[in-house]
């Protein structure tokens, strides 16, 4: 059966989570909300960090939550993308706690930036993309977050910025992630400075996909929605599972990483079944 693209029923209920994987419906733990919609197509979740009152920075307990909600999602067959946002206008996420990290030793220190890398690697480990809607400030911790996403639309009014050595620490973890997709030179600039950008210079360096106005955020995210979802579901995961792969093989074996994918695609029928999808539309 060949699914319509973005066909939503939309249920919403609350269920506990995860103890009954796979569910549908609506969940909450330390402030990180996750949310699924049924489609036609199979299952979209948003994940939502949701501490307004301090622009939803990650202390230990969220950073753990956000961590816990990307692996759970990971066992969820039928997923086909997740949202990942910050609830209100002001953050995407804001950075770290800093009333934590004032009390750091190195071993708590240490504890606390290998979550905060685990949260990251979790979204990177996810087998279906993430899409950052990002909306007001995006710093730090928050940046990172961006950073381990597959795309990126952010509100014409947003901030970027990785201000770490303003109060004497280093971008460090995922912060490895920018040089691959702003360059060395840019990469530098952010974090030596510590100084922010609006979205249009984050545009302009590469880190943002697309600049919209805040009203435009949501259709802008549902327009790739209804791309992501018409195509192939295990060629979109075979897609995800070799961009990471080309992120570290060098060129000749990213290639022939590619031919092994490419050819082990025809042991399910997938391909054939959207090429005669292709084959048949109609003609304009």
């Amino acid at each position: 059966m060949v699914h319509e693209p973005y066909a939503a029923t939309k249920k919403t209920l609350t269920l506990p989570f995860p103890d009954s994987l796979p569910m549908r419906g609506t969940t909450m733990a330390d402030d990180v909300r996750t949310t699924f919609e049924d489609h036609e197509a199979g299952r979209v979740a948003t994940v939502t960090v949701d501490h307004q009152q301090r622009m939803n920075i990650l202390n230990r307990s969220r950073t753990e939550a956000l961590r816990d909600r990307f692996r759970e999602l990971a066992a969820i067959e039928d997923l086909r993308a997740v949202i990942l946002t910050g609830a209100g206008n002001r953050a995407f996420i804001g950075g770290a706690d800093i009333n934590e990290l004032v009390a750091f030793e190195p071993a708590t220190a240490e504890s606390f930036i290998r979550t905060l890398h685990e949260a990251c690697q979790a979204i990177r480990d996810l087998p279906v993309p993430v899409i950052a809607r990002i909306r007001g400030y995006c710093l730090g911790a928050g940046l990172e977050i961006a950073a381990a996403c597959d795309l990126r639309v952010a509100a014409d009014d947003s901030t970027f910025g990785m201000p770490e050595v303003r109060v004497g620490i280093p971008s460090v973890i995922e912060a490895a992630l920018l040089p691959l997709l702003i360059g060395w030179g840019r990469t530098r600039e952010l974090v030596y400075t510590g100084d922010a950008w609006d979205t249009a210079e984050a545009q302009r360096a590469g880190f943002i996909e697309r600049v919209v106005p805040p009203a435009d955020l949501d259709s802008t995210v549902e327009g790739w929605l209804t791309s992501i979802l018409s195509n192939g579901p295990r060629a979109i995961r075979a897609q995800k599972a070799l961009i990471r792969r080309w992120e570290h093989l060098p060129l000749d074996e990213a290639i022939e990483a590619g031919i092994e994918v490419f050819a082990s695609s025809f042991v399910h029928d997938e391909p054939r079944e959207y090429m005669w999808r292709f084959l048949e539309r109609p003609r304009t």
